[in-house]
């Protein structure tokens, strides 16, 4: 059965793995033994901790196949965003240079270092191993944080946002960080990526340009990725945007991926959610739904196919996936359709 499940301190060996397969420009799993370790005792501990507003926690789960013990992949929630370190993005707006007495009005795109997103919870750390991208399991390991960003909405601001990686070629290069490096930085992209991700972030308030940059005077390579993503982030942006995220203009200071957000409520897949109690029983064919139970540091999430009736506030799991979910006959699941 397939499961997510909170980080355990014994996955430390899978995380790191998936830490080296991510590669480049995976910013929140740099390859640091000991940030590693610190990422799951955080998570354990966030787990543990009574919480009534959002504040330094931080969330981290696995997909778990539980007849072979494999771990497929990670994604993670931040509670909020900046209030310890600066968060940092670039805004992409527009000035207008205009002369009445000469006849001219222009229009130019400028990017503003900004710190507009603190205190946003953050969809993060979301990456499903290569051999595992089958069937619904990707879906699964982004869109169940949604259920559990609606079970336990006290733990979570308003504001949902997540970074999409940006443009950067096989050996970690970006072309808009090159411009940046040329004109402001003696450090490449990948050592940036590094020290943001191990939280060594002051160089950022030390080198980055304090005034707008006019997008006209980038090269035109950067120009080309301002708001882009990699190649292999299109199917999580495009799973973000049908569940109801969009642009509004803001991109990473590094590679200038684009930053997608949505407030809780318009969220498709927590909106459309409902809870229900447990019956065990056979299951006959049906529309596959993702389903979580209601526990939070036993907290578990899987998807299946089930025929779930409009008129019954029941639903009915089969026993092996009700085992899998940690639930009983009369506890209650959030579910919803995939």
């Amino acid at each position: 059965m397939i499961v997510i499940r909170p980080i355990r301190a014994d996955d430390y060996a899978a995380l790191y793995d998936i830490a080296v397969e991510s590669g480049h420009g995976f910013t929140s799993l740099p390859v640091n033994d000991e940030l590693l370790m610190r990422k799951i005792s955080r998570s354990e501990r966030s787990f543990q901790k009574t919480v009534t507003t959002p504040g330094d926690e931080g969330y981290l789960f696995v997909l778990e196949d539980t007849e072979t013990g494999l771990v497929m992949g990670t994604s993670a929630l931040e509670a909020a965003v900046g209030l310890d370190d600066a968060f940092y993005h670039y805004h992409l707006g527009k000035v207008v240079h205009s002369s009445r007495s000469l006849n001219v009005y222009k229009t130019v795109d400028i990017l503003t270092l900004c710190n507009d997103y603190t205190g946003a919870s953050e969809l993060c750390t979301l990456f499903l191993r290569e051999n595992c991208r089958q069937k619904n399991n990707g879906k699964l390991l982004s869109k169940f944080r949604f259920l559990f960003l609606k079970e336990f909405s006290e733990r979570f601001s308003d504001r949902i946002i997540a970074e999409m990686r940006g443009v950067s070629d096989e050996n970690g290069n970006s072309p808009f960080w090159q411009w940046l490096q040329e004109h402001f930085f003696s450090v490449d992209f990948p050592t940036a990526d590094y020290l943001t991700g191990i939280g060594q972030k002051v160089f950022i308030a030390e080198l980055m340009p304090k005034y707008p940059i006019y997008v006209s005077l980038l090269s035109k390579e950067a120009q080309a990725v301002i708001g882009q993503v990699h190649g292999k982030t299109r199917p999580a942006i495009s799973l973000l945007q049908s569940e109801g995220f969009s642009h509004r203009g803001y991109v990473d200071i590094f590679d200038a991926g684009p930053t997608v957000e949505a407030n809780l409520e318009h969220i498709r897949s927590a909106r459309d959610s409902e809870k229900r109690q447990v019956r065990i029983g056979e299951v006959g064919k049906g529309q596959p739904y993702m389903i979580c139970n209601t526990k939070l540091q036993n907290f578990r999430a899987t998807w299946l196919e089930l025929a779930v009736p409009e008129d019954s506030d029941e639903v009915v799991l089969p026993a092996a996936c009700a085992e899998g979910l940690l639930v009983q006959a009369g506890d209650w699941v959030r579910l919803t359709r995939i």
